[in-house]
């Protein structure tokens, strides 16, 4: 599933093609997707540009003058800029076509994804309101942890993966996150320092950083806006490494389930 990474790179590499242009029309192919697709889409859109790209959590919002345009990739969906009369494949189920010859194509085989349209602030949409802030802005301190902690009797990793909490913290970043702070990922939330959450929010930041910088991380499908995949999960120092050494003491990388998911950890770095 593409993460927040990897979202953050297709809003940037299709931020320089898809803010400008006019948009001329929009192609349906399948409307039937998590959600259904407006018709007020297609209805809206033509005649005007897209002011900017933002990115919500796992949401790509394609700002215009009258409305933004709400997209999410799915399970293993994509958005790229090709040609307007390049033929369209299986799954490609919309293309946004521009007046420079090209088109944002959404491609999605298993549907899961989807494409919607408000004329009201994207932020108060019933599936972005509740999100809790971004790893990197400044709401997300230690501070802002250790106030969610307290009283918290859940494991540390599950409440570092609640996305009402913090958005894009999911398994893999949170495992890393953890590792690189030093902590436990079974360790009661509510029981942690405010010095060590700090840490924790230093490194889940510069986890989730690092991913963006090397095009997100590619578990089974996922290819960015212009086709290649993500490489972060080469520089992975715990997840999916269980019975290897650590690569700071040799210890031998342990794995369970915390939350349902599987967790790697090292017993002697993370305390």
């Amino acid at each position: 599933m593409p993460e927040l990474p990897e979202v953050e790179t297709t809003k940037r590499g299709i931020t320089p093609f898809v803010v400008g242009p006019v948009i001329q029309r929009v192609i349906v192919r399948q409307s039937n997707l998590r959600w259904p697709i407006p018709e007020a889409l297609q209805h809206a859109l033509p005649g005007h540009r897209f002011r900017c790209v933002q990115r919500r959590g796992k949401y790509i919002l394609l700002v215009t003058g009258v409305g933004t345009v709400i997209a999410h990739l799915g399970m293993s969906g994509n958005l790229r800029i090709v040609p307007a009369l390049k033929k369209p494949v299986k799954h490609d189920h919309v293309d946004i076509v521009f007046d420079d010859g090209r088109c944002l194509r959404f491609h999605d085989p298993r549907r899961f994804g989807c494409m919607l349209w408000t004329v009201d602030s994207p932020y108060r949409h019933e599936l972005l309101k509740y999100l809790g802030p971004e790893p990197a802005s400044n709401e997300f301190s230690g501070d802002y942890l250790y106030r969610q902690a307290k009283g918290r009797r859940v494991a540390i990793k599950t409440m570092l993966m609640n996305s009402r909490i913090v958005v894009g913290i999911v398994n893999i970043y949170a495992n890393e996150a953890l590792y690189k702070a030093g902590i436990h990922p079974n360790r009661v939330a509510g029981r942690i320092s405010k010095t060590r959450l700090e840490t924790l929010a230093l490194t889940a930041t510069e986890v989730l950083n690092n991913a963006i910088s090397q095009g997100g991380t590619t578990l089974r499908n996922f290819v960015n806006e212009a086709g290649r995949p993500g490489y972060f999960q080469l520089t992975l120092k715990v997840y999916g490494r269980e019975g290897l050494p650590c690569y700071a003491c040799g210890t031998t990388i342990k794995c369970r389930r915390i939350g349902q998911r599987s967790t790697f950890y090292c017993t002697q770095c993370q305390t």
